[in-house]
Formats: C-alpha cells, structure tokens, sequence
C-alpha cells in the first residue's frame, strides 16, 4: 500500500467503523447501507492501494526493513479489508465489527510505516515542539565558515570541499551519482556539479541566493520540489555551509582530492609502552590509564572474586562455574589466582574450542544446516574448525588454511550456490572477496559489489578485481546487476602486500592471496582479529562497528600494540585472551548504555566492559549445568565432528545443535550471512520465548521432577538452585520468596515458577 494513497482507504474505513458503532445503539437502516457501501469502496481502495504500491517500490528501488513492514501490513489489511466485506455480505455483525476493528488497525500501521520512507523515520518527532534544534548559534561549525570573512587559504579550501563532499556523499549521492542519475544530474565530482540536470544549473558560483541547489534543500518538508526526497532532510548546519561554499565560488582544489572517509593505515605500528605507574605495569593497563588521563577519566576498584571467576569462565569456556569452583577461587589466598585461573581454563582445550566455536561459525557462515546443504551447493567446515580452535592454530595459519583451502576448510571460499537466479553480486566469487574482506581485512565491499561504495572509496572496479581472485575465468563487471561490457583484472584490495599473477590458476592465486595477507606487515589483518576478540570480551569494540576498521579508535596505540604483541607472541590467540583478561582493565566493573546506539556513538567514553546478555549458546549451557539440560544428546551434530569427540563433552551444549526457535530467539543467526557480532539487547521475541516458548516451558517441566525427587524440603531445594545458577546462598530476603512461592511441600508447577523467576533475573542473565 503506497503512503500517498493510505489516507483515502484508512478514510473510508474510519467512517464505515464510525456509522457501524452509531448503528450498533440505533438499528438505523440508512446507516446500514452506508457502512456497506463504504466498507466495499475501502476494500476495492485498499485493492488498489497495495497493487500500486508494489509497482511503485519496485520502480523506485525502494528497500530496508520499514518497506518489508509496510508492504506486508498493505497485503495483510487488504486480505483483512476482504475479509469484512464478505462477513458483511453474509451479514454476520459481529464478525464483522471485529474484523473491521483490526482492518483499520492494520491500515493505520501500514500508512505510519509508508509516511516512514517518504517523509524519513522522524516524519512524526521533528514537528513536535520538542525536536527543534536547541544548539547555540555556531555551534559545531567549522573554523572556516565562523571566522573567514575573505578568501580562504588552500588549507581552508582543502577542508571545505572534504566538508561539501561528505554532505553531498551521505545525502545526494544515492539518487545523483554515476550508479544512479535522477534528471541527468550528478553531484559525485565539480564538472558534473557545475553543468547541472536536465532542469539546468544547480550551482551559480558566489551566488547562492540563484542557486536551484541551495533553493532545494531549503524547502520545507513535505513539498514536492524539496530534496532530499526520501529519508532525512539536510540539518541547518549542512545548509550552512554548501551556502558558504557557494558564496565563496563553489571552490574545488586542484590536483588528487583527499578522501572524505578516513582510511586507516595499513602498515602495523608498535608504540612505546607508558612507563609502569602505581600498581599499574601491565602494558593494556598503561595504554588505558593514559587514556583515562587524557579523558579525565578514573580507575574503579575491581570486580570481587565471585563476579570475576563467574565472568572469566563464560568469557573463556561458556560455562558457568559450579559452586565447588566458586568457593574454592574466592578461598585461595594466593596473590595471582586470577592469572592462574585464566591460564588453567585456556589448557582445557576441549572447553575452550566448545565455546569459540559460535564465534567463528558466525563469523565464517558456517551451521549445521539451511540454505545449499540439501543441494550440495555450501560445504561444511565444522571439523576442520573445531580441530583448530582444539589444537590453537596460530592465526597466520587459521586464515591461510582458510583462503587456500584444504578440501576439509574450503567451504568458507565456497559461498553458498544459490538455488535458480541471483543478483550479479551474490554469486560464489563476490561472496568469496566480500567474505574475506568483512571477516579478516574489517571492511564492507557489498555495497562496492554492486556500485561504487556511498560508505568509502572502494569502487565497483576494486570489488570485481579482488574477486578475481577467486574466480576460475575472469568476471565482466556488472553495474547494479546491469553487464558493463568490461573486465576486471585480479588485483589486492591493498596492492602494497604485493600483486596477483592474472594469468595465474586459481589454486596458485589463493596462495598467493594467503601469503600476502598474513605478512607482518599487514597491520589491518591482526588489529582486525585483536579488535573482534576485544569487543568479544569487554562487549565493545576498541574500534566499532567492529566492520569497519577505518574507523577511529578509541585508543590508537592500544590497538596498535595490542596487534603487535600478537603477531610478537606467534599469532596465538590464547595468549591474546590471556592478556586482556588479566588486566585490571577486564577487571573493572561493567557499564551499561542507555541505548544500543551508545555504543557506536562517535563521543563514545571507554570506562570498562560494557555490561552483556549471555549469548544464546550461554544462555541454554547455564540452564543444561545449574537445572536440566536444554538439548538431548542425539541432537548433537556428531557427524560433523572429530569421531571421538562424545567423549570430549560434558553434556549436548548448544553450539553444536541445529538452530531452532528457542536459539534463534535469544540471538544466534542463521549463518548464511556473515555474522560478526551480536546485539546484547533484549527484545520482544526472546521475552515471549522466555515467557511462553514450548521449547524452554518443557525444559522447566521435565527438570521440576527430577529436582523435586531429589530435594523434598523447601529449604534445601531453594538453597541448592540457588548455588547451581548464581554460584552462591540465597540471602534470607530471597530465601523466604522463594519458599513462599514453593509452599511447604514444593510441587512440580511451583518449581517451574521459582527456576523461571531465577532464570530471568540479570544475574543471571547477564555477565557483570
């Protein structure tokens, strides 16, 4: 249902709703036959509404979730809208009142998500009296448009046009760049700015009072000349300057232009250590005091015992520690138990690869079944992957064995055949350079995959040239899936790791691909792997999205050093996690955010972990150790694994059943995209599975008779679940709630509730 046509059928079917309620106290015949001729004008409306709206998302390329909503909300109101006129037909009223009820339900919320795409996500929130900027005059404003009142420097002239640019490239560039030209005009360079569309000039240098550009923008939302058509309207301070750029003669600089994106440097870096302070000595420790002085920022004392060997067994092993753990870690007097705890749970091998496998088969799309399984069209690698993460490959090995493959290790490569026709940029080879670049190198070349990027400076021609690598004979570049007529040779995204034999066979580009990737010298590759384990383990990235690793760090030389210890230390990445967990940095109290977006923001604070959810995998394994287990243990992929590996498991952990429901309602992904982190928020599926969910109520049943069996009293049952989920006693406060909802002889349904209540309060749920 197309927004611009919402208003006429969510009318009609308002009044027909209104006559229907005056009709229900009246009995009015005259009121009867006009909701029924309303009723079927809204349907035949709504009818119409949805084939138009389909046609015209088609022809407008439109897409994201709010078009998926708004589409599927049309189709379901019109089926709704059909629905009530055939129950008025056959003149069952209430049938008929309850239907229309949710018809115009459904039309509203089809016409809110519409107004979404065309008016942008805050069409509703900036005319209220409170979205108004509040900020003073001038502020956040550059140097050069507060103070220059004459001509500008070259420095100035440098910076101005990296500001247009940006401006241009984040608003204009979608619609008016060489992938895509609305009304001939293009904004992507000065001669194309300068000779305008196919309505004529949009720039007038020094004048910007004659500019069709700066008129545009400065029109009020809603009118049908005002650009930008679709999303978020320009701010004022964007106005501002493309108004000062003009005014100044719509100046551009001679010679390369400077990139508007920030492109982190790709050799490595080893910075000096700060000098040891206090009981500070550990080289991460060193590297945050020195930002926390910078930010004015000061050190908490660390987590007691309890939440450290709690947070440091699932950050490591996934497990949760049994009591006997417990006491014993917060008995031992010795000074560096926390470094002998952290060195012991690495040597188990077996425990650790259990875990770190959800992080890599995210990472590297690879599950038990799903899309290409069936059809031979996607191969499995969780033999190979397991064995490395048991036998801790150095990393320079992992991601060699990995791009020049080994028959039991090439289904990363591979991709996944997709079954009948597919997009240019989803076949095997682009997935290949788009996986490899996302996974190993932090950068997105999907978009690049089919024009060239409106994030960064990768272009579609770079996108064709890496995948060439892959490719058995060279791929002709397609243009927004539209053939171009030319091809790409085979060339490194960084050509300074070295150069690609073209004529070489596929085999022996991939070793060379391999080797030139994991050389010393390429920095980005192991501040990539150092960054994804950081945000693994302290919940935020010390660059995020952890993606896009041309971002700026929150401490560069942390970052930096981190990445050269690692490849120091042989690329081993249980000496990494032994770093980062024995610092007092991991050591700090966690932290939370307000909203998920926090944790991306650019004035981001670092002040320690960021507080998390356990992953669905955790989730499921307390609940299998502390109560009953969540999975049989015929349900383990047993055939995908090393052949004596039944005997390596403590119970069927969920890392190693296929996904189902209740896993992918607390979060885990489906793994025919690459995953490279999890949101640690909760949401309204993984409540009503929580609350409702067969999966975890059967769970709680088949466990409450056992438990019930084996601890008759009250007291003891409350006191031994509490020890088994949360590694301690239940205070007396806790210890009477719980006995008051057992009641004096516990029953099964009583039992249920008092493990659900413990299973859902945050601590333990979350990782403090």
């Amino acid at each position: 249902m197309h927004p611009l046509l919402v208003h006429f059928p969510i009318g009609l079917l308002l009044v027909a709703l209104l006559f229907e309620l005056i009709d229900w106290k009246r009995k009015s015949t005259g009121l009867r036959d006009a909701t029924k001729i309303l009723t079927w004008v809204g349907a035949g409306s709504a009818v119409f509404a949805v084939t138009f709206g389909l046609l015209l998302a088609s022809a407008e390329d439109a897409s994201g979730d709010s078009l998926e909503i708004h589409r599927w909300a049309g189709i379901a109101t019109m089926t709704l809208a059909i629905l009530a006129t055939l129950s008025l037909r056959s003149d069952n009223r209430s049938l008929y009142r309850g239907l229309l009820l949710v018809t115009v339900f459904g039309v509203s919320l089809a016409g809110h998500y519409g107004a979404m795409l065309t008016h942008g996500d805050d069409y509703l929130t900036s005319v209220l009296p409170s979205s108004g900027e509040t900020k003073p005059e001038g502020a956040d404003e550059p140097d050069f448009v507060l103070t220059n009142n004459g001509a500008l420097n070259p420095q100035q002239v440098q910076d101005l046009n990296v500001e247009v640019r940006t401006i241009l490239a984040h608003n204009c560039y979608s619609c008016h760049s060489e992938t895509k030209t609305k009304g001939e005009l293009r904004l992507d360079s000065k001669e194309a700015i300068m000779k305008g569309g196919e309505d004529g000039v949009v720039v007038i240098p020094n004048h910007p009072d004659k500019s069709e550009m700066i008129r545009r923008i400065s029109l009020p939302k809603g009118h049908k000349e005002a650009m930008p058509t679709k999303g978020k309207r320009l701010t004022e301070r964007e106005v501002k300057i493309l108004k000062f750029w003009i005014e100044k003669g719509a100046l551009w600089p001679d010679g390369k232009e400077k990139s508007i994106y920030r492109v982190a440097e790709l050799a490595p870096r080893t910075p000096a250590v700060p000098a040891p302070t206090g009981d500070l000595v550990k080289p991460v420790d060193l590297f945050v005091n020195a930002y926390f002085k910078k930010n004015k920022l000061e050190w908490k004392p660390a987590v007691n015992d309890r939440i450290y060997v709690r947070r440091v067994y699932l950050d490591i092993i996934g497990l949760i520690p049994t009591p006997e753990q417990v006491e014993k870690f917060v008995a031992d007097t010795r000074p560096d138990k926390r470094e002998i705890l952290a060195k012991e749970l690495l040597s188990r091998n077996d425990d650790y690869a259990q875990h770190w496998m959800s992080f890599w088969n995210d990472a590297l799309r690879n599950d038990y079944s799903g899309t290409g399984y069936i059809t031979g069209g996607r191969f499995d690698i969780t033999k190979w992957l397991y064995t490395s993460l048991e036998q801790n490959k150095p990393y320079n090995w992992f991601v060699k064995e990995l791009i020049s493959p080994t028959k039991e290790s090439e289904g990363f490569i591979k991709g996944i055949k997709w079954r009948g026709t597919i997009n240019s940029s989803q076949r095997t080879e682009m997935q290949a350079a788009q996986n490899v670049s996302q996974v190993f190198l932090g950068l997105n070349l999907k978009c690049a995959s089919c024009h060239d990027s409106f994030i960064s400076d990768w272009k579609l021609a770079d996108s064709y040239a890496f995948a060439n690598i892959f490719a058995d004979t060279l791929l002709e570049i397609n243009r927004c899936d539209k053939p171009t007529g030319k091809i790409a040779g085979t060339k490194m995204l960084f050509p300074e790791l070295g150069e690609i034999s073209v004529d070489a066979s596929t085999e022996k580009r991939l070793r060379q691909l391999a080797d030139f990737l994991v050389q010393p010298k390429d920095g980005r590759l192991y501040r990539t792997v150092v960054n994804r384990v950081w945000a693994q383990l302290l919940g935020r990235g010390i660059v995020e999205p952890v993606d896009m690793m041309d971002n700026m760090p929150w401490s560069e030389d942390l970052l930096d050093w981190m990445a050269s210890d690692f490849v120091t230390n042989g690329y081993d990445m249980k000496k990494l996690i032994f770093t980062i967990v024995t610092s007092k940095t991991y050591q700090l109290p966690t932290s939370s955010v307000k909203e998920a977006s926090d944790i991306m923001a650019n004035d981001y604070k670092f002040t320690g972990m960021v507080r998390r959810r356990l992953t669905a995998e955790q989730f499921s394994d307390a609940i299998s150790s502390a109560f009953n287990p969540m999975y049989a243990d015929s349900l383990v992929v047993y055939k995908r694994l090393p052949e004596n590996f039944k005997t390596r498991l403590p119970f069927a952990r969920a890392a190693f059943v296929q996904n189902d429901p209740f896993l992918t309602s607390l979060g885990r992904p489906n793994r025919e995209t690459v995953s490279t982190s999890r949101t640690s928020q909760a949401n309204l599926l993984q409540a009503l599975e929580l609350t409702n969910g067969n999966k975890f109520t059967e769970n709680l049943k088949a466990g409450s008779k056992k438990w019930r069996t084996k601890y008759p009293t009250s007291d003891s049952l409350v006191t031994e679940l509490y020890r088994q989920a949360l590694g301690r006693r239940p205070m007396p406060k806790e210890l009477a709630a719980a006995v008051k909802i057992l009641g004096p002889s516990p029953s099964e349904e009583s039992i249920q509730d008092l493990v659900w209540a413990i299973a859902l309060v945050p601590e333990f749920q979350l990782i403090y």
